[in-house]
């Protein structure tokens, strides 16, 4: 059942005839007056002819409410048997059930009471495989924009009842369904409390997407890093529920959230989970080389020619004097140059149509690189670093780490520029530091490193096999996931 958050002014203070009229300045909304052949009951549909489907009153609805025995409201149910049809006598609830895709039936001579029948007419998109979490192993669903077939991906991946899917009305003007969606007996019940009293304590008129919920509840809003996993994969919702974890479901996106969460689970494909444990963890390992290549190679290049040439190999040195002996401008602003370029190629691909877009970083990239370097505004070394630390950032699995990875490059670039590799020393404690201080769900965001946890480490950037115990931060109610001592029992048995 929905739970409604924010209230609006009640309906029960306006007379139906008002509100008729107040709704009536939307020009789909529509009241049509029939009567009953046989009783010459007089009765009528009102509807908002956009929100439902008209086919459905014209040929199952309508028919027989003009032929049947039609005396009072209550007899709609015999003539239609449908367990959406609601006869209510508090004509309150009136507005909300119009606005939800109801047609409402009232007759002249019971004006207190009406009928509700639903006749939602919803267009949603087919399901279809995944467009960023692409695997080449797996399953090739990913979630729509509709909620109620999200919930029906993840049922079916786990047909249990323990699976409790709790929903909430949010936003006092888009009236947004989110539901909440956690194992018990399994999940914290912390966890589970701190979730639902955060999305109780929204105060926001719109939410359009799920990005929208994982700002505003947040641990800390002013952070970079994003502190919700979000997911398109209806596999891997299924398996962090499993594991003890929450999701976060909204109408509307083709998104859900994931929560509590850390830093190293942005960096793991659910792909690895299909992989032999050596290929996954190599892959990790990997992902997380690239990261830290592409956030501190510009500012080495940096700090290097301005403040430290003396740890330049002497064999490399003249290749370096030879790239920049005719370029105008310091290392800076070379750098910070040709930083912004590879970013406003990265927006126009994104914003344009993907043929387009395609043609647009491809060649848009090897125009201007080639004619900087012709034109003795960039050495062609740079170039080649540039090019590899953009490359680098694309083996980042989660989009919104993706961003958080561009924005952290300029920082970094700045600091080696006023202080050399002292500077990129400074940047790198600062960051660790906040880092460290952050929590998702007040769990700490750098677990397991820290604080240290050997178990969890089995998971983190190196991928060990399948381990019989869930998550030590998580603090589940079941700790186990299978038995180590009945999966030696039975390869002894097969072995003799």
């Amino acid at each position: 059942m929905k739970k409604e958050l924010k209230k609006k002014r009640p309906v029960s203070e306006i007379e139906l005839d008002e509100l008729e009229k107040t709704l009536s300045r939307s020009h789909d909304f529509q009241k049509v007056h029939y009567s009953n052949r046989q009783t010459s009951l007089c009765f009528s549909f009102t509807y908002f002819k956009t929100l439902i489907d008209q086919k459905m009153i014209t040929k199952s609805l309508l028919p027989q409410l003009l032929l049947g025995e039609f005396n009072k409201i209550d007899d709609l149910k015999k003539l239609l048997p449908s367990a959406s049809i609601q006869i209510c006598e508090d004509l309150s609830k009136a507005e909300h059930m119009l606005l939800n895709g109801y047609v409402m039936v009232t007759s002249e001579a019971e004006k207190q009471k009406a009928a509700f029948m639903a006749a939602k007419c919803s267009y949603v998109r087919e399901i279809t495989h995944p467009e960023v979490e692409q695997t080449v192993i797996g399953a090739k669903e990913a979630f729509v924009e509709s909620l109620e077939n999200n919930l029906n991906l993840i049922r079916k991946r786990l047909p249990i009842s323990e699976l409790i899917i709790e929903e909430y009305i949010i936003g006092s003007i888009s009236r947004t369904v989110v539901a909440v969606l956690y194992i018990e007996g399994i999940t914290n019940t912390d966890n589970v409390s701190m979730v639902k009293e955060r999305i109780e304590n929204i105060d926001f008129d719109d939410i359009t997407d799920s990005s929208y919920i994982g700002q505003l509840i947040s641990d800390n809003k002013n952070s970079p890093f994003p502190q919700l996993l979000d997911t398109e994969r209806p596999d891997r919702a299924a398996a962090v529920l499993a594991e003890g974890k929450i999701v976060i479901a909204v109408d509307g996106s083709p998104h859900v959230l994931i929560t509590p969460t850390t830093f190293s689970e942005f960096f793991s494909s659910f792909e690895d989970y299909f992989l032999n444990w050596t290929i996954a963890s190599f892959a990790r390992i990997l992902r997380a080389f690239s990261v830290i290549f592409s956030i501190q190679i510009t500012s080495i290049y940096v700090a290097t020619l301005t403040y430290h040439m003396e740890l330049v190999p002497t064999d490399l040195l003249g290749t370096l004097v030879t790239s920049r002996q005719h370029i105008p401008l310091p290392p800076f602003y070379e750098a910070l140059m040709l930083e912004l370029v590879i970013e406003l190629l990265r927006e126009a691909g994104a914003r344009l149509p993907t043929k387009v877009g395609q043609t647009i970083g491809i060649v848009g990239g090897i125009v201007i690189g080639t004619a900087s370097v012709q034109a003795g505004l960039t050495s062609n070394v740079l170039l080649i670093f540039i090019a590899l630390a953009a490359l680098a950032a694309f083996t980042t699995p989660v989009y919104k780490m993706n961003n958080t990875i561009r924005f952290l490059r300029f920082p970094f670039l700045l600091f080696a520029n006023l202080w050399g590799f002292v500077g990129v020393l400074f940047c790198s404690c600062i960051l660790l530091t906040h880092m460290i201080r952050l929590t998702s769900l007040g769990r700490p965001f750098m677990e397991p490193f820290y604080p240290p946890r050997y178990r969890d480490l089995k998971d983190s950037f190196l991928r060990f096999p399948f381990q019989p115990l869930r998550p030590v931060y998580l603090r589940t109610q079941d700790p186990h996931r299978f038995q180590p001592q009945k999966k030696s029992k039975v390869k002894k048995d097969i072995d003799e």
